[in-house]
């Protein structure tokens, strides 16, 4: 019977389903393995054989944890909100919708080919107002939640209106947006809007005042991933920095949760540290610095407080308010014009660019602990978001401040003996303290109607020579506390998200505007449908697409959505008119898939507790800082409502590499049509072109077929070498622009699915980047063709017997089973793939065709290539599905080397190899080696200066 992995693939990819050999419940009996894949967005393209990567990885896995007796969760959906259907839409006039099911059917067809083992009746989509409705519902709780710092969790909004109402805000450490003071009576004495606005200081979900990053020509907010060198990465159109009211979550408050989690998480370190930097926790003081001949002061956060006196200027964020109000009117043109510049940076851009640039204000401020005055610069190195948006430059001590004195050539003060500064900013980390200054009379009296404080003596109250710098930074806390010049404070990088956006197509938000202050409609009205609009461009008047909309009011008094003429502001409404943004919607969805069919929660407790949290997931870096911290953060906050039963989602993180293209190039002899092979083209002026690497074959060019591949080329010549057309190839990014987009379908009809997914893995390490390359499937193939050749011969004859397995067939499995099962759980299946192969090729040598060997032979490689494992195991008499048979435990007994083979070497030159026992002894060894004829021949006529055995390696005879 021959291998016809097209009949085979087909045949069982229908069984599957008919059998529901996927589908999953809860079984209290089994174990529980949650495994996910990120899911994708599904794009107009298709996959390519680069996106299933990951998903064969999780899907051997889950396979494997399968045959181990868990009950494994595998679910898979689709991320279908996104730019590029509103963007279509708009071209085409194609409403989203439609694209999106358009492109799920085909994504569902591709995967279907390659034989996961995903449970399709949990599918979930975020577009779906099933779903949606409870990423509606958690907005809605978030809304009505906020933060307290004492208990650190989330708590219902209505304590802080019942402890308002009583004490005012007295002694409350809550997270909010800006410090308040206010008594119960000045609360009860406020309007109904004014308790809003107060309470949106506090609400976890808030609307707030915060730059953006926003596209006039796309009409929207963009995230920092969306941004590339000033333009938006969809169409390149400019982006510009703008301060707008949107949305908000307030993340902030979750931030020493989020640093804390790591460490009861497997991640690798790398991704780890990467949360850490982006939570970026510091402990140090805010610190107030008066404006010289004005009544202005602000704060600055410092880590380093003891560097007060190495200050050397200030530097604002450029969006700080305070820019305006320090800006002198003879600095005012240059400040507006590095203002302009700076809107068209991201934040993300402004780390990552070292330039240096800035702008002087005109003003001066006053070091309070020397009373010095030193100037106040702006500059985009500097970010709003971080602190407070203002800092004390220390040039000796910080290589950003450094690079920006050098370069406006500003005074740099070293602060620790013996450090150089000629050259470069000394990391003042370690080392005795200097420089404390000493204060003149003159100064004292100046510094006191300043307000510095200073001794009677004239001196600084504060004096850090000699210290160390633990000891300076602990010893400045303390007076800085102690003289009421700031607070010691634990500060963190991480931001609260934005989470509006101007665009239609997304999750509406279940909020109308009374007063222009946002209330919620009813929970038991969610879903809150996205609604019907004639042009899917912002409004005339620049407000979101759903400004388009005709019926987008609501009536609280009948509570549903009705026409917008009919606002009356009394019953009711206007809707809020911006969308979520792209991560909402993938923020919880790994819980939805744990009961994606209940109509009356986010998910059923018991359920949850069933499932619990993601055992595997697998997916991108690319996601280290937005998704992986958006679901952390939004998981923690549903545990703290009790809906969760762990607070870390992900237990295990594993992510993939990205396979590269390997472009195939021909190259044109220039003012012809004439292609000239690789190795000849030396000999000519050619132009290399792209080549379709579809019609390309181990770099061997299908001739006619690029004939027919593009009009220009139909009257193609070619210059040939032995006959053939060999391409140049190069290793570059997988892009349609660059042809060298391989169609994972291709594959499949070509080799089959099994052979595409083994082949997938064995290109190299899960983790790591690599290029695709078509050179070697054939092997892959071949290897797949000789395991079914265990049990059919070229006749078609069936092999297999019952005989026992012999001792050496048990070791070839056994030594597998050991391989394959380490290497699984290291996720190292390329090195099992060779395992394979070597077993397979060693079973063959012997003949092997018994059927004690092939059933755990088969069961081993079932994760890899599953379809032509279930064929053999039903062949094999076995039934039911080969999912479910027991995963093959290796024995130990069977791996033991009964003999060894030894290098014989002559002064260290390997002349032949001997076989020995195991257990012989170095004496026998030796003996039997000077023994042989062959160490006679190369000893003759020489005399032995010593033999040395080294044990199961090597025998060294030194000869002189």
């Amino acid at each position: 019977m021959e291998y016809n992995f097209r009949e085979i693939e087909k045949k069982w990819q229908k069984r599957w389903v008919e059998n529901k050999t996927y589908q999953v419940t809860e079984d209290e009996t089994k174990q529980k393995y949650y495994v996910l894949n990120m899911f994708p967005y599904p794009s107009g393209a298709g996959l390519h054989v680069g996106h299933p990567l990951g998903y064969i990885a999780s899907d051997i896995y889950a396979r494997y944890k399968r045959l181990q007796g868990f009950n494994v969760l595998n679910p898979m959906g689709y991320d279908a909100y996104g730019l590029p259907a509103e963007q279509y839409a708009i071209q085409t006039g194609q409403h989203p919708a439609i694209t999106t099911v358009n492109n799920i059917n085909r994504y569902r067809e591709q995967l279907d080919k390659i034989g996961f083992s995903f449970d399709w009746n949990r599918e979930i989509r975020t577009c779906d107002p099933e779903y949606y409705h409870w990423t509606q519902w958690a907005f809605q709780k978030m809304f009505n939640s906020y933060y307290c710092n004492e208990e650190k969790q989330a708590r219902p909004i209505e304590e802080l209106t019942e402890a308002f109402a009583k004490y005012g805000n007295e002694g409350l450490n809550a997270a909010c947006s800006e410090e308040l003071r206010f008594t119960a009576d000045e609360w009860n004495a406020m309007s109904e809007k004014e308790q809003q606005e107060v309470l949106m200081n506090y609400r976890i979900a808030y609307l707030g005042e915060t730059m953006v990053n926003w596209c006039p020509q796309l009409g929207t907010v963009l995230a920092n991933d969306e941004v590339v060198d000033g333009v938006s990465e969809r169409g390149g159109f400019p982006v510009v920095q703008k301060k707008m009211r949107q949305w908000c979550l307030r993340v902030s408050a979750y931030a020493q949760r989020l640093l804390d989690g790591l460490d009861t998480i497997d991640w690798t370190e790398s991704l780890k540290e990467t949360q850490k930097n982006w939570i970026g926790r510091s402990e140090g003081a805010e610190i107030q610095f008066k404006v010289k001949d004005s009544d202005l002061e602000f704060t600055i956060f410092t880590t380093r407080a003891d560097t007060m006196f190495g200050v050397t200027f200030m530097v604002l964020a450029p969006e700080s308010e305070l820019v305006a109000q320090v800006t002198t009117p003879e600095q005012k043109d240059d400040v507006d014009a590095y203002l302009e510049r700076t809107k068209k940076r991201t934040e993300r851009e402004r780390i990552s660019d070292r330039s240096v640039t800035g702008v002087f204000s005109g003003s001066y401020a006053v070091n309070p602990f020397t009373g010095e005055a030193v100037p106040i610069w702006i500059s985009d190195y500097v970010l709003a978001g971080y602190g407070t948006g203002a800092i004390m430059a220390v040039p000796a001590h910080d290589s950003r401040d450094y690079a920006f004195a050098k370069h406006f050539r500003l005074p740099i003060v070293p602060l620790v003996e013996g450090c150089d500064v000629s050259e470069e900013s000394f990391d003042a980390k370690e080392g005795i303290v200097c420089n404390s200054p000493i204060i003149n009379e003159e100064l004292r009296i100046k510094n006191e109607e300043s307000g510095c404080d200073v001794e009677a003596n004239g001196n600084s109250s504060l004096n850090l020579n000699g210290l160390t710098i633990k000891e300076a930074i602990a010893t400045t806390k303390k007076y800085v506390k102690e003289h009421n010049l700031g607070r010691v404070k634990v500060n963190f990088r991480l931001r609260d998200a934005i989470f509006s956006r101007q665009r239609y197509w997304g999750e509406p938000f279940p909020v109308y505007y009374k007063d222009g202050m946002p209330y919620m409609i009813d929970e038991s009205c969610l879903p809150l449908e996205l609604p019907e609009v004639a042009k899917f461009l912002p409004t005339e008047t620049g407000e979101p697409p759903l400004g388009h909309a005709t019926k987008w009011a609501w009536d609280t008094a009948n509570k549903c959505v009705v026409d917008n003429n009919k606002i009356d502001n009394i019953t009711v409404f206007p809707l809020e008119l911006n969308t979520m943004p792209g991560f909402a919607g993938s923020s919880a969805y790994y819980l939805r898939y744990m009961d994606p069919r209940n109509h009356t929660a986010l998910v059923d407790k018991k359920v949850d507790e069933y499932w619990r949290n993601v055992d595997l997931y697998v997916g991108g870096t690319e996601h280290a800082t937005g998704h992986l911290i958006y679901s952390r953060f939004w998981n923690k906050f549903l545990y703290d409502l009790g809906i969760s039963a762990v607070e870390e989602p992900f237990q295990k993180l594993v992510n993939q590499g990205m396979i590269q293209g390997r472009s195939n190039f021909v190259y044109r002899i220039k003012d012809t049509n004439t292609f000239v092979s690789l190795n000849l083209k030396d000999q000519y002026d050619t132009t290399p072109l792209h080549v379709d690497v579809n019609i390309v074959s181990n770099d061997i060019l299908d001739t006619e077929a690029f004939k027919a591949w593009r009009p220009e080329y139909e009257t193609a010549e070619f210059i040939l070498e032995d006959g053939k057309y060999i391409c140049g190839w190069a290793v570059e990014k997988m892009s349609k622009s660059m042809f060298n987009v391989v169609n994972p379908d291709m594959i499949v009809e070509k080799y089959g699915a099994d052979t595409l997914r083994m082949y997938e893995m064995f290109l190299g390490p899960v983790e790591q980047s690599k290029p695709w390359d078509t050179n070697g499937i054939d092997g892959v193939h071949r290897f797949i063709k000789k395991f079914w050749s265990l049990f059919y011969d070229r006749n078609d004859n069936y092999l297999v017997t019952d005989e026992p397995a012999n001792k050496e067939e048990l070791k070839s499995l056994h030594k597998l089973i050991k391989k394959v099962t380490g290497d699984i759980e290291q996720f190292s299946y390329n090195t099992s793939i060779s395992a394979f192969m070597i077993c397979v090729n060693e079973l063959f040598a012997m003949k092997c065709s018994k059927k004690e060997i092939l059933n755990r032979l088969t069961v081993t490689l079932a994760p890899f290539a599953p379809h032509v494992c279930e064929e053999l195991w039903e062949t094999l008499g076995n039934t039911g599905s080969v999912c479910d048979a027991q995963w093959p435990a290796y024995n130990e007994e069977y791996l033991v080397e009964n003999t060894v083979n030894y290098t014989i070497s002559f002064n260290g030159k390997a002349r032949f190899n001997m076989e020995f026992p195991a257990d012989a002894a170095s004496d026998a060894i030796q003996e039997t080696v000077l023994a042989d004829e062959r160490s006679i021949k190369w000893i003759d006529g020489k005399n032995i200066v010593k033999v040395i055995v080294v044990p199961k390696k090597i025998v060294n005879i030194v000869i002189k």
